[in-house]
């Protein structure tokens, strides 16, 4: 029995359900549309992806939810919460805006039958055409807006490139903008967030699933289908993903084709990124606001989950603003809203809101803290005499840290950290860790996007793509184009620019900094976490860990690696240190509600 198309009228909208829309290759693709109950001629916001749009958030995404309405009841006051789909507005939030909301399943994905390969050529075709779908549509006012966090941001970037004729203006809430870099290899070493992230949000939503898949709470029809395909079907229905990805292990063509050119992106954009869960959300919201062309864009930084602040009364009052100026056309002030506004971060999970001109921040103070191996210590001051630190690859490497601070000092922007180093093998990954330790030598650490233990900064590079782009690298965000593998002649020094994703922290009199480098990932030692939706328990990292045995073959990358500092092997951490000149109203801070707490478990072994 196939979907069944209607209309009817409920909780103040006229819904539309399972309303089909024909792409250019003949495919059709399946949307429901909330609107105003009065016939006129609405602005759209569109969501286009894999998750299912008759998934309720409270089914899919259990834990997520418990924790965000139990904290921020703002959250779910005002609607009925009836209509919430993961990481896409609420419709009952936004339809009394005089607002369209469309929500396509993507081909594959929930009602929408197809092969499903994701952020391919194909699905950017397909969003182009649902897009131009929705701007000629008789309930619409020609204007097509995108919103929605992490995949629904993701590819926001992509079609924004293809420069759809009704596209008016893209809010992309912590999505990355390059899939290699961003999501994929990390520094490139591989990622295991894809693999676990595809069976557990991806594969389960799958069309064909029918019956033994998901029920829609709204209309009772099966969530990804109402046809049974057999799981060879299923199976020749999707790309192979985690193959694919393991498989192309450079910047090849096939992640240039999933990575958009930015000076094809011309339309208004929001770009909201978030401190935390550095391993997908935050660095392609700051590389994709800076390197894209449009001459009308505005960078947001936030904290916390990486899904609460978009259905908050901050991050949706915003969005809104946004969308009001460039869909409806309101003259609200959103023409002289600041280029940039963050929320800085202290201890506790404190923010306070600053408004700023430009990213990365004009008055930084650009500040080397090298590394010194004879004590193990942080400095300003480059040391005369070089010495050397050694750790074995596998391990918790070598901690570098800053005397207690005297003032607070606030740290916010990109990081680089310059390394000399050797290792007794061909090849070696190195992971950063950027620290915070309170007075009596506890670390800081944040609720991040996913895991609630998460450090204040972090980057990667396996050493064998040590090269860099001279062009697109800047001392403070080298740039590695990984198009070649370059293997270490065993012992023999070389030079190391490592990219640390953009960070923030005000860092209290008393406190230090520190510098890791270690030859794994970072663990948090207390009580692991776990979210409804994630394969494992999060130690520290969310799932964003890097522990594939195929790609990291313990004779090759458990060696021993030598670090070197001083003299004119000078390693240093390149920090973005702030002055501090600007007083901020006390109004104006945003404490983060204490978050309820996940299920601990016990780590997984490594």
């Amino acid at each position: 029995m196939p979907y069944v198309q209607k209309s009817e009228v409920r909780d103040g909208m006229r819904i539309d359900w399972n309303v089909p829309i024909q792409v250019r290759d003949g495919h059709t693709l399946l949307a429901d549309v909330f609107r105003p109950i009065k016939a006129g001629h609405y602005p759209v916001i569109l969501s286009h992806g894999p998750y299912g749009k008759g998934l309720a958030f409270q089914d899919g995404y259990k834990t997520a939810w418990n924790i965000m309405a139990e904290k921020h009841p703002d959250v779910t006051a005002g609607s009925s919460n009836k209509y919430q789909n993961w990481e896409v507005v609420d419709p009952e939030k936004w339809v009394p805006h005089d607002y369209a909301v469309v929500r396509v399943d993507s081909r594959g994905a929930g009602a929408s039958a197809g092969y499903m390969a994701l952020w391919s050529p194909q699905e950017t075709r397909d969003m182009f055409d649902c897009i131009e779908w929705a701007g000629v549509q008789p309930w619409s006012n020609g204007k097509v807006g995108l919103n929605g966090i992490s995949y629904y941001g993701m590819n926001q970037w992509q079609v924004a490139a293809q420069q759809p004729p009704h596209l008016a203006a893209i809010c992309i809430w912590e999505g990355a903008s390059d899939f290699y870099r961003d999501l994929s290899h990390h520094g490139g070493i591989l990622c295991d967030f894809i693999k676990n992230w595809y069976d557990m949000q991806v594969k389960s939503v799958q069309h064909g699933l029918g019956l033994t898949g998901p029920i829609s709470r709204l209309t009772g029809e099966p969530v990804c289908g109402t046809e049974a395909l057999s799981e060879a079907q299923l199976l020749k229905n999707r790309e192979n993903l985690s193959q694919a990805v393991a498989k192309h292990a450079l910047d090849d063509k096939y992640w240039k084709e999933r990575t958009p050119d930015f000076s094809k992106i011309k339309v208004p954009l929001l770009s909201a990124a978030n401190w935390g869960g550095q391993g997908l959300h935050p660095r392609g919201n700051f590389e994709g606001y800076l390197r894209s062309a449009s001459s009308q864009k505005w960078l947001e930084v936030h904290g916390i989950e990486h899904w609460t602040e978009f259905y908050t009364d901050y991050g949706r009052k915003i969005q809104l603003k946004f969308f009001d100026h460039f869909l409806h056309g309101k003259k609200n002030g959103w023409n002289k809203q600041p280029k940039v506004q963050l929320q800085v971060r202290h201890p506790g999970e404190r923010f306070v809101q600053r408004v700023e001109n430009e990213w990365p921040l004009a008055r930084t103070q650009w500040t080397p803290m090298y590394l010194n191996a004879q004590d193990m210590t942080l400095q300003t001051k480059k040391p005369e005499r070089m010495a050397k630190r050694q750790y074995q690859g596998f391990s918790d490497g070598v901690t570098f840290m800053l005397p207690p601070s005297e003032q607070e000092t606030e740290i916010t922007g990109p990081l680089a950290l310059k390394l000399f180093a050797s290792s007794s093998t061909q090849d070696t990954d190195f992971f950063v860790v950027v620290r915070v330790f309170s007075p009596d030598m506890k670390e800081v650490v944040f609720i991040g996007a996913l895991d609630p233990h998460t450090p204040v900064g972090q980057g990667w590079l396996r050493a064998s793509h040590r090269k860099l782009d001279p062009k697109l690298s800047k001392p403070y965000r080298p740039y590695h184009p990984h198009d070649e593998v370059q293997l270490l002649t065993p012992n023999k020094v070389f030079e190391f620019d490592i990219e640390i994703v953009p960070t923030c922290i005000v860092i209290p009199a008393g406190h230090r900094l520190a510098v890791t480098v270690r030859g794994k990932d970072y663990e948090y030692p207390g009580p692991a976490a776990h979210l409804s939706n994630m394969k494992y328990p999060m130690t520290g990292c969310g799932p964003f860990t890097h522990t594939d045995p195929k790609d990291r073959p313990a004779k090759v990358f458990d060696g021993q690696v030598t670090i070197f500092t001083g003299g004119s092997r000078a390693s240093y951490l390149l920090a973005p240190v702030i002055p501090a000149q600007r007083k901020t109203s006390p109004k104006s801070a945003r404490k983060a509600p204490a978050q309820a707490k996940p299920k601990a478990t016990k780590s997984r072994q490594k």
